[in-house]
């Protein structure tokens, strides 16, 4: 195959993948005119159209999913194997990209990664916070962070935290105005702060259990948000109980800033595990990094 085929289906997945040629070019180093020089190139060689062009955005066409989803697959494999050729070096080199919530991400990703990074200085480490159920094959992550009763299961996995509870809590300005709930079905006439789940839409249902016991409660409140950092600070200042993470919640518990209530409904929850698939195995720069947020009891 011509060089120019290769860059020019490179250039071809990255379009597709990003659905923007603006995002495409950004990520390869060229210019938007040149990207779309290439792609016109492309499209007039083969003789059959690959992209839909809007003012708004770009997808691929029946023809071009067909390649897509033909030659993707192998190039990520090529690319694979050469960031495995890292270990015929003096160090592990290579780029990772990771999705995570932000708490992942602030409560077990970035303490550990302070001293991978100092260890490894040729690898490269991304970090997308998303709160939502990422794919992370279809968005080319190399790995992604889930509580463990959310993983796929076509996916290998590592736990990387302990088990951790939720915790629900309110200010004392706001328990001065109401009686704090004593059972979760107590929460339907509670103000409660709303978390959005990205990947349903939706609000988060408050889970909760008790001696076997399970119960889900549907929340409502004034306010929103798609972050419990943003929802412990709401509930700090009264516009609600929370519900969070018991780390978020402790330092606010811990100076009277705010109380808890439900604790005895509140067990741990499974913690979070690092997943990812299984050609990211040959490379040893992942097996590092895999080594070094592996929790260990």
């Amino acid at each position: 195959m011509a060089r120019e085929n290769v860059n020019d289906l490179l250039a071809f997945i990255a379009v597709a993948r990003e659905r923007s040629f603006t995002k495409a070019a950004a990520k390869m180093g060229v210019s938007q005119s040149a990207l779309s020089h290439t792609l016109r190139q492309l499209e007039a060689r083969l003789g059959v159209r690959l992209l839909t062009r809007t003012t708004r955005a770009v997808s691929a066409t029946e023809a071009g999913q067909r390649l897509l989803d033909g030659i993707s697959t192998h190039f990520d494999e090529i690319e694979a194997e050469l960031d495995a050729l890292s270990a015929w070096r003096e160090r592990p080199a290579g780029s990772i990209r990771i999705t995570a919530s932000d708490h992942a991400i602030t409560w077990i990703l970035w303490p550990k990664l302070r001293t991978f990074l100092k260890d490894y200085p040729d690898i490269k480490v991304e970090l997308i916070r998303d709160n939502g159920l990422t794919d992370i094959v279809t968005e080319r992550f190399d790995a992604g962070v889930r509580m463990g009763e959310q993983l796929a299961k076509d996916m290998i996995s590592a736990r990387i935290s302990p088990d951790f509870p939720f915790a629900v809590v309110g200010a004392p300005s706001y328990f001065a105005q109401n009686p704090p709930p004593l059972h979760p079905q107590d929460l339907v006439r509670h103000t409660c702060i709303n978390e959005r789940l990205p990947t349903f839409g939706g609000f988060w249902i408050w889970e909760f259990e008790k001696d076997g016991q399970e119960t889900r409660i549907r929340v409502e409140g004034q306010l929103a948000s798609n972050t419990c950092y943003q929802s412990i600070l709401a509930a700090a200042e009264g516009f609600g109980l929370a519900f969070v993470p018991e780390d978020v919640a402790e330092p606010y518990l811990a100076d009277g800033r705010l109380l808890r209530v439900l604790e005895d409904w509140t067990p741990p929850w499974d913690g979070y595990h690092l997943y990812y698939p299984s050609r990211r195995q040959s490379s040893p720069a992942f097996t590092a990094l895999v080594n070094a947020l592996r929790h260990r009891d």
